[in-house]
């Protein structure tokens, strides 16, 4: 079994430098990690990957641990959001993003989500219906269970922007460090404007297989707190066999 590891939810082409570099830096504080990281290409080679248990190193969203993917991964950290707007700590949320001009929306001072009126009635673009970020958020602070089945789904938040801004969508939840990619790397992005943002809550963990080693998976946690990373609350998170 040849170990592997993929770090693809922020792998933006114009942002592959950055990630590398951060494995670099990773893999010199753990040499037991492979040498370079997998690039799943589709959704599916991503869950794949994710499901693998040769997986050492990977990155997941919270809405595939609650479908089911927990019981295959253990839990190593969650990534710290405090460098864009929208994240404090290992928290995040999601631009609410749509075309036309005006004031956008601050990002809110308590934890609670600030949302535009009249969601409901307007078609969303979302990356998956199990991502937290692009689906289940909106949806569970909208109050709108229906969102999923009514939305066009587009297989990115990159895809998503891109039909919000070209009239196939009406709006998206965007989470806030892919949002801070786009205002640097996506023209689209130019032709909207946030007009509110989902409730914090926790961002995109890190995680391994269940079959690496206590002493490996020991190491990363502490390499990626290292690194900037944050524990992983209990609360949140009961790592269960």
């Amino acid at each position: 079994m040849t170990a592997c590891a993929t770090l693809p939810m922020y792998d933006w082409p114009e942002a592959r430098a950055c990630v590398d570099g951060f494995y670099a830096r990773l893999r010199a504080l753990v040499p037991d990690l492979p040498e370079v990281l997998s690039r799943p290409q589709t959704e599916a080679q991503i869950h794949a990957l994710w499901h693998d248990p040769a997986l050492v190193l990977g990155q997941t969203c919270w809405g595939p641990m609650q479908a089911g993917l927990a019981a295959h991964v253990h839990v190593l950290a969650q990534p710290g959001y405090d460098d864009v707007a929208g994240g404090r700590g290992p928290n995040y949320r999601s631009a609410l993003v749509m075309r036309g001009g005006g004031a956008a929306c601050p990002v809110p001072g308590d934890d609670g989500a600030h949302l535009p009126p009249g969601l409901a009635a307007l078609r969303p673009a979302i990356n998956a219906p199990h991502s937290l970020s692009g689906c289940k958020a909106p949806a569970q602070d909208i109050g709108d269970p229906a969102l999923a089945a009514r939305a066009q789904v587009t297989g990115s938040h990159r895809a998503s922007i891109c039909a919000v801004a070209a009239g196939t969508a009406d709006f998206a939840a965007i989470d806030c460090r892919s949002w801070a990619l786009a205002l640097m790397h996506e023209p689209a992005a130019r032709a909207l404007t946030v007009t509110g943002w989902t409730a914090l809550r926790p961002g995109l963990p890190f995680i391994t297989a269940r079959a690496t080693p206590p002493t490996l998976r020991t190491a990363l946690a502490q390499a990626l707190g290292r690194l900037g990373a944050h524990p992983v609350p209990q609360s949140r998170y009961e790592d269960t066999p």
